[in-house]
């Protein structure tokens, strides 16, 4: 990627029965996005054409066959498809889940092939998505298959970073889905991450424990003691900056969490009803751990308001900037381990 390019930077479109195409032409309905990036949605022109009439949106768009083709300073439509999807506002159906696939499988194979630098994914029906050939939970489990790498759901903003031990797990299944690989295994990708996403030079992780008061020393459950524990003491003493574990009913409720670069929950809504809380609206999904680089805004499809106008863009347009943000950090990151191994190799 030469210097004066612009970030390519691709957009499924989601569940098209939901806000995601609202959120995302809103994001650019301000011209001067397009000096940040040069957007790419995976979808069709008359797709595009059919939600801005739907919703009053003015903005214009290049339609293209590939992604290769795109224009810098205009908004770019990849006809990902010739067919035009029926548009039924705020409700759950199979052909919305069927086009939301359409669009993620083309924009994540552009991923791959480098016709776009980074991905931001617009919300889906995780229900809806179902098929014999779609069988993942999420877009998280689906990346994490196509791209190299130990995935790890990161929910960001810039003073609040949560990462997940365990994602779409239920409840009852996450306490045994937890073992001391998994824990390693975590903890060195968020560590890495806070490294080459965020320019974090030593990374300081609390681990929040997995049950009520951290298990109170085994009386309320034994995992705390039995896993968590000896495996921070573990990593601590090979100078790992990495503390708990925390009591996650008030580990938030003082500006003590302020004093780590990123909290390890144990599990999906104990990482995530905290991060909604404090800064719903800002905050950001990152898929970190992985070779190629996608966010997407911390909100679902929204069918209550879909079709309406009414949604809030402010997440996904966050979401955009995170993308571009960390694309930039990954190269400058590059450039400098790059330079210490060729000093390194000078010296030999």
């Amino acid at each position: 990627m030469e210097e004066t390019e612009k970030i390519k930077l691709g957009i499924s479109v989601g569940d098209l029965n939901g806000i995601g195409c609202e959120v995302a032409l809103k994001t650019f309905v301000d011209s001067r996005m397009l000096d940040f990036c040069t957007p790419i949605f995976f979808a069709s022109s008359k797709t595009i054409a059919a939600q801005k009439s739907a919703l009053n949106i003015e903005i214009k768009y290049n339609g293209v066959q590939d992604a290769a083709e795109a224009i810098d300073g205009k908004i770019n439509v990849v006809n990902v498809w010739k067919e035009i999807p029926e548009l039924r506002f705020g409700e759950a159906t199979k052909t919305a889940g069927e086009f939301a696939i359409k669009s993620l499988r083309a924009a994540t194979e552009a991923l791959k092939n480098e016709s776009i630098d980074v991905l931001v994914t617009a919300p889906i029906n995780k229900n809806t998505i179902q098929s014999e050939d779609f069988n993942f939970p999420g877009h998280t489990d689906f990346l994490a298959q196509e791209l190299e790498g130990e995935s790890l759901m990161f929910m960001v903003t810039d003073d609040l970073k949560i990462g997940l031990l365990t994602d779409h797990v239920a409840v009852k299944d996450a306490p045994t889905a937890i073992n001391p690989i998994l824990i390693r295994t975590k903890v060195r990708t968020i560590e890495k991450s806070l490294r080459m996403d965020f320019g974090v030079r030593s990374p300081k992780v609390a681990l929040l424990g997995i049950n009520p008061h951290s298990g109170d020393n085994g009386t309320i459950g034994e995992e705390d003691e039995d896993i968590l524990k000896p495996v921070i003491k573990e990593m601590s003493d090979a100078g790992h900056l990495v503390f708990g574990p925390y009591s996650a009913d008030s580990f938030f409720g003082s500006d003590g969490f302020k004093k780590f670069d990123a909290i390890l929950a144990a599990y999906h809504d104990q990482g995530l009803i905290p991060f909604k809380t404090l800064s719903f609206g800002t905050g950001v999904n990152f898929t970190a751990g992985l070779s190629r680089v996608r966010t997407s805004p911390d909100h679902g499809t929204a069918y209550e308001i879909a079709g309406k106008g009414q949604a809030d863009h402010s997440s996904f347009k966050e979401a955009v900037f995170t993308a571009l943000h960390i694309f930039k950090n990954r190269k400058e990151y590059q450039g400098l381990t790059e330079n210490v191994l060729q000093k390194q190799r000078a010296r030999r």
